[in-house]
């Protein structure tokens, strides 16, 4: 594998759009701080501003769930590591904190604008401080503040969409709890017993019992509730005291922060909707007296058409770009609804191409091929499949159309028969009830470990939806299967068997592919075409079982996925302080700490860049509107023409510069060598999709 960076730590190879990430679960239980500002404790109700807050309905309730679980096989088939998390909570998968949890020791997490990491007897935390390579912008874990609790074991006691709440034991005695959360430069420790903590790096007594020091630039303080000892190392806390500490954003002050840390953040929640024209995100950040907090947005929610409000200039570098302090009980943002489709816009190409595209697609109806054993590229096939039988819809070619439905229902029954894996050891899927998830056997790329699912269900959803569009019965058929797959990356709500949103950040506003998330510099997610394409399928099998709760959460999703990915992976701004020193103009891996331009699977400049394009489905007019950006991009991975690895996906990429560009590109996709047409794709969709973009 290539290596990324210098604090990369080596992952294993994937494939041509093979990632991990992370994942966000349901809580065991609520938290509160009580007497005031005090003790962070287990089995208490959230405060009355929290309860207040909007909730999000369910989607894929246990009530839906529950009887399709009863019937599928369950299987372990591959246990996930020691996890250090609390007993009866939903294993977080997928995670940005995933790798608190699981891997034989934990590994740092970055919940920007800080980096966190547990230590042997307490943890450690600061900014990141950037630096850039011609082929990583990277912002590794920072110690600018350690703290000594006196823990001989931690784990993960709570969590929600944005916050973690670690516990420390010593011995057998919970000593405390810390929590912390993305987007909040707050580190709160809660002493449960009486406690002496050590600080590792003495601060300063300011005012108004305030303690700071400077480090690498940045000021950090914190205000107690404790005793803080001579010389200000050591803090010493009774049961229900505890310690807040702040890292002061450029240009704030250090009595703001201070102010704001008195009412210590408990816990977060995030809603969504979505109109024709906009979907929402809103990040609440719960405090203990229901208190306004200070939080940091990232460049996709400032940048958004319609950002925030109550932000200002000041804030923190990431590899991400200039974070801004943001104040208030919420953080929302919208971005332009993208609205999922699995047909091109051939309406307007002419009689002759519309000729030339039935006679292609018959000939594919004639040899669909065999169809792979594993999920990912089995996923592949029926994608394949599916938008060759919605061109053959499309130019009129009914026999065509009639052999590929045919396929794709032989194909999708075998996939979806709910008792398949008591008969085959391939092309079926089990219930894991240890790790809550669905695994399709065979697995690939670690997907037994839940790496990529969203990647993986995303192709069999897509397929499924664009067949069963017009077809009720069939989407009644497949939906005890398709319902679960939907379950495992798209559940919303409580639920006793998977995980909330699976993969989906809503904070960073994508997705996480590492399973684990085991790694020095976070989770990571590589094709962030692939995460759309995801919930673009969700969004299809939602409207084809017509499940409104499930389509407008897999709309919001869709929309604010493809968001990030121009912000942060097609499109990002060149020429700013995190990116300088950067040589290239697209990132093709996001980490918590680190990005990159290098692929899990090949070396290759077209493959960097394909990487986060393809499989380019119909959605994929995301990645248009900047003509230049678009052709520096191209320029990079194939300078010298479409003849590369993945030629498909950068010509039609090139197709969204301009109508001109996509006529003079249908020349170029008639004679693209084979082997530069990927798997998931076939040279007829390739000439359909060229010639729908020059004439739209």
């Amino acid at each position: 594998m290539t290596k990324l960076s210098d604090t990369a730590e080596a992952a294993p190879p994937r494939s041509t759009v093979r990632r991990r990430t992370l994942v966000r679960i349901r809580s065991l239980t609520a938290i509160v701080f009580i007497v005031g500002v005090t003790l962070l404790v287990q089995g208490c109700s959230v405060p009355t501003a929290s309860r207040q807050q909007p909730q999000q309905p369910s989607v894929l309730p246990d009530s839906v769930v529950a009887p399709l679980v009863k019937v599928i096989p369950h299987r372990t088939v591959t246990a996930l590591p020691t996890a250090r998390l609390a007993k009866g909570l939903t294993p977080p998968t997928n995670r940005w904190f995933s790798g608190l949890v699981y891997g034989a020791s934990p590994a740092p997490v970055f919940p920007l604008p800080l980096s966190f990491g547990l230590t042997p007897n307490g943890f450690q935390f600061g900014v990141p401080t950037v630096s850039s390579s011609a082929s990583a912008v990277v912002g590794p874990l920072s110690s600018a503040v350690i703290v000594d609790v006196g823990a001989t074991s931690q784990e993960v006691s709570r969590y929600d969409a944005a916050s973690v709440t670690i516990q420390q034991t010593k011995g057998q005695t919970v000593v405390g709890t810390t929590i912390i959360a993305e987007g909040s430069p707050f580190v709160t420790y809660s002493a449960v017993h009486a406690t002496t903590i050590a600080l590792g790096k003495p601060f300063l007594a300011s005012s108004n019992g305030v303690f700071t020091h400077l480090v690498n630039g940045t000021t950090y303080g914190f205000v107690t509730t404790g005793k803080v000892g001579s010389g200000t190392g050591k803090v010493t806390l009774s049961g229900g005291q505890l310690i807040t500490w702040f890292a002061v954003a450029q240009g704030s002050t250090v009595a703001k922060f201070a102010a704001a840390a008195r009412a210590p953040l408990v816990g977060t929640n995030v809603t969504y909707s979505v109109s024709g024209t906009r979907s929402t995100t809103t990040v609440y950040y719960q405090t203990a007296s229901g208190a306004p907090t200070l939080f940091a947005a990232m460049r996709h929610q400032y940048g958004a058409p319609y950002p925030p409000k109550d932000c200002a200039a000041a804030g923190y570098p990431s590899i991400f770009g200039q974070l801004r302090l943001c104040s208030g009980i919420s953080l929302t943002w919208s971005v332009p609804t993208l609205q999922a489709t699995s047909a091109l816009p051939l309406q307007s190409i002419t009689p002759a191409q519309k000729s030339d595209l039935a006679v292609r697609v018959a000939a594919d109806a004639a040899n669909p091929g065999p169809m792979p054993h594993d999920i990912y590229f089995a996923g592949k096939y029926l994608y394949r499949l599916a938008n060759l039988f919605t061109v053959a819809q499309q130019v009129g070619a009914t026999a065509a159309s009639t052999l590929l439905k045919a396929d794709l229902v032989s194909d999708l029954n075998k996939w979806t028969d709910p008792r398949g894996c008591l008969v085959r050891s391939v092309q079926c899927f089990v219930y894991d009830p240890s790790g809550k998830g669905i695994i399709g056997l065979a697995p690939a790329f670690g997907s037994d470990v839940y790496n990529d699912h969203h990647f993986d269900y995303g192709y069999f959803l897509y397929a499924a939806g664009a067949v069963a569009a017009n077809d009720p019965a069939l989407a009644r058929k497949w939906a005890p299967i398709l319902n679960l797959l939907a379950a495992d990356v798209g559940t919303g709500g409580p639920s006793t068997y998977f995980p909330q949103q699976r993969v989906f950040d809503s904070y960073a506003g994508h997705s996480w592919a590492g399973g684990t998330g085991i790694s020095n510099v976070g989770n990571n997610e590589e094709s962030s075409s692939e995460a759309v394409t995801a919930w673009n399928g969700l969004a299809l099998w939602a409207k084809a079982a017509n499940q409104p709760a499930l389509l407008t959460e897999a709309t919001w999703m869709l929309s604010t996925e493809a968001s990030s990915a121009d912000a942060y992976w097609t499109n990002f701004p060149l020429g700013t302080a995190a990116v300088e020193g950067y040589k290239h103009s697209v990132v093709s891996q996001v980490w918590g700490a680190q990005r990159v331009y290098s692929t899990f699977f090949s070396n290759a400049n077209s493959a960097k860049l394909a990487i986060v394009l393809l499989p380019m489905s119909p959605v994929a007019g995301y990645l248009g509107g900047d003509q230049s950006r678009i052709r520096l991009n191209l320029r990079g991975a194939a300078p010298s023409g479409f003849d590369v690895p993945f030629g498909d996906q950068l010509l039609m990429y090139s197709a969204l510069e301009s109508k001109q560009a996509a006529a003079a590109g249908i020349a170029t996709a008639r004679a693209l060598p084979a082997s530069s047409i990927d798997g998931g794709d076939s040279r007829t969709y390739l000439l359909a999709w060229m010639m729908a973009h020059s004439t739209n």
